[in-house]
């Protein structure tokens, strides 16, 4: 006799992989075929996962349509199952999977849009958290603060895109076709700070060095490192901003911060 876990992954490779070879042994007919039993389910997994990209991703699901929508995440929930039992951290690739996906090649900023989306599905669904106490910080020896790294809050995210996807998003799901018409999506590149805020999530572009000082400080990279990646940011300032929106959540004192990548 198989073993329950057994049958639980020959289950799951009927779902995920259309496998039902070992899968239909374990199924009684009962007037219905294995295979038609197990196909339900899997048209439920499928069904299931597609409305949860579709909750995530909406201004794709405008932009390419519901067919094409639903023929794309047919076959990236193939490609991608998902690994946890939440709906909500479903759908990670989806950008990823988009910018090599051939059929969505006429389209060469939506894996922008889908990474924006993707940051704002984070915030919204991060957990409440206090940010840093600023008194903590204040007992920081002046000789250590250059060794200060800050934790962000889990709702923080940077995206970076070639094609102005921030105009976009705001244009398909305001459904403002004169809006979108009117942007030249070989304008401008953009840096975005997304982060959750007392009326929802916002959608901010900074500029190269504002964007390269908050990347390194939110990497973590200790201050010193964040003020060398971006030479030309006022550290001070905006290191006060960030502070007093409330974007970290602690901070750790490092002796050896790696430093590759951030002067690329």
């Amino acid at each position: 006799m198989p073993t329950l876990l057994e049958i639980q992954r020959a289950v799951g490779r009927s779902i995920v992989a259309s496998d039902d070879a070992v899968a239909a042994r374990y199924v009684l007919a009962d007037g219905l075929p294995p295979e038609a039993r197990l196909g339900i389910y899997r048209n439920n997994f499928i069904a299931t996962l597609t409305a949860a990209l579709k909750l995530c991703y909406p201004a794709i699901h405008r932009l390419v349509g519901a067919e094409f929508f639903e023929g794309t995440a047919r076959i990236f929930i193939a490609a991608e199952p998902p690994r946890r039992a939440d709906l909500d951290a479903y759908g990670e690739g989806f950008s990823e999977f988009l910018a090599g996906f051939p059929p969505a090649g006429a389209l060469p900023y939506l894996a922008g849009v889908a990474r924006l989306e993707w940051a704002v599905n984070r915030a919204l669904h991060a957990p409440d958290m206090e940010p840093l106490d600023l008194a903590r910080l204040g007992a920081v020896a002046a000789a250590d603060h250059d060794r200060i790294a800050f934790l962000p809050h889990p709702s923080v995210a940077l995206v970076e895109a070639d094609h102005p996807v921030d105009a976009v998003w705001r244009a398909v799901l305001a459904q403002d076709d004169d809006a979108m018409a009117a942007i030249d999506l070989d304008a401008v590149s953009v840096r975005l700070l997304v982060e959750r805020g007392t009326t929802g999530v916002n959608v901010t572009r900074l500029g190269k060095p504002a964007w390269r000082f908050l990347a390194a400080l939110c990497a973590p990279r200790p201050l010193w490192v964040a003020i060398e990646a971006a030479p030309q940011a006022d550290a001070a300032a905006l290191l006060a901003e960030h502070l007093a929106a409330g974007r970290f959540i602690g901070f750790e004192l490092v002796d050896s911060p790696i430093v590759s990548g951030l002067h690329s």
